[in-house]
């Protein structure tokens, strides 16, 4: 009976979810269905979350210069070398240098992540950088990439490989973020070598052919009991060989320096270069990941002043929900720390289990399980 009950207060959550940007096929059972997906239930997905893409991104593209449209259309990122004067980056690297304040860090495998939410109060206190952020081209291409004419999630970045002893990061597999086109972006405030964590990307390889789409379905047949837990958590890891049958050309590393700015569909294979030895990379990092079906008519994220508050709402907000016992906040508090400070001392007492995820879509169901045992 408890089981029945269940089971009715949580498939039309998950039904519901098919039509938004969930992607787990652990957390999801009818995503990941092995039934569903053998009639196609991930390749459709996949295929009308593009066309829905490809439709907003012929409008997104009408104020960008052609040659950066012919880029990103080809390759599936965009690189723009000393994309600020020089004067103005100078500006702007001596305010993320001089701030001071807190920061949300987590582990992946032996490398630690900081950010720094861009949010109103901090951009007062770094008007360089919010100078950066009201560059007219930066917030268009994040918007072409992503397909969606909104107010991105926009953070001060610091990445510090083989900061703690653990395996390697997984961000080194070359994967794709979700099945559907979606945007990181990157403005580099250090400069990256090859041999120095670069950004990795298998040019083209946004786009689907027959031979992706295939691999795809093979992979959603697998997925939900996958032993790459990334995998099962609907990040596709892929190697060079399948890239190569799948007809897309050898990964590409992205070596640049400062005042770089890096504009990827991450819904496109790629991934961190690897480091070879420990050191840092600090950018301003954006993100922006929405319902690939549809954009809403009337979208608040739209407005700088409600969007650029996005970040820290998220987080208090995933705060909250750790605090009521669901789930676990993989970004954990850390205070009074400037964004190239290389000290990750006291993380063995917040490292998170791998397996725990805080995304509100994937703990959905417990969060009805855990109202059931009341």
């Amino acid at each position: 009976m408890h089981k029945t009950i269940k089971n009715t207060l949580t498939y039309p959550v998950w039904a519901l979810q098919l039509f938004t940007g969930v992607k787990s096929f652990r957390d999801n059972p009818l995503i990941g269905s092995r039934r569903l997906n053998e009639t196609g239930l991930h390749v459709l997905r996949q295929s009308l979350a593009h066309r829905a893409s490809s439709w907003r991104r012929r409008r997104l593209k009408r104020a960008i210069p052609p040659h950066l449209v012919t880029e990103f259309d080809c390759d599936g990122f965009v690189v723009i070398r000393d994309f600020l004067p020089a004067a103005t980056f100078s500006r702007l690297l001596d305010d993320v240098r001089q701030y001071r304040g807190e920061a949300r860090e987590t582990i992946q495998g032996d490398t630690v992540t900081r950010r720094i939410a861009l949010e109103p109060r901090v951009l007062a206190r770094m008007p360089g950088v919010r100078q950066l952020l009201d560059v007219p081209l930066l917030g268009r291409l994040i918007r072409l990439a992503g397909s969606r004419d909104c107010e991105p999630l926009y953070y001060i970045q610091t990445i510090l490989p083989h900061a703690v002893t653990g395996v390697p990061d997984p961000q080194l597999q070359l994967h794709a973020d979700t099945f559907h086109p979606t945007v990181k972006a990157w403005f580099t405030l250090t400069e990256t070598a090859e041999n120095s964590g670069p950004f990795v990307y298998v040019p083209g390889s946004h786009r689907l052919n027959p031979a992706r789409q295939a691999w795809e379905k093979r992979m959603s047949l697998e997925a939900a009991g996958s032993a790459d837990r990334l995998s099962g958590r609907g990040s596709f890891r892929v190697d060079e060989e399948a890239l190569a049958a799948m007809g897309y050309p050898a990964p590409r590393a992205v070596a640049v320096p400062a005042n770089t700015l890096i504009v990827a569909d991450t819904g496109g294979f790629h991934a961190r270069g690897a480091s070879e030895q420990p050191g840092i990379r600090v950018e301003i990092w954006a993100y922006e990941r929405g319902n690939p079906f549809f954009a809403p008519l009337v979208d608040l994220w739209r407005i700088h002043a409600v969007g650029r508050r996005r970040a820290p709402a998220l987080w208090a907000f995933h705060d909250w929900l750790e605090e009521g016992g669901v789930g676990v906040h993989v970004w954990r508090k850390r205070g009074h720390v400037g964004a190239f400070d290389q000290d990750v001392g006291g993380h063995a007492s917040v490292h998170v289990p791998p397996g725990v995820s805080g995304r509100f879509g994937q703990v959905t169901s417990r969060m009805l399980r855990r109202f059931l045992r009341r």
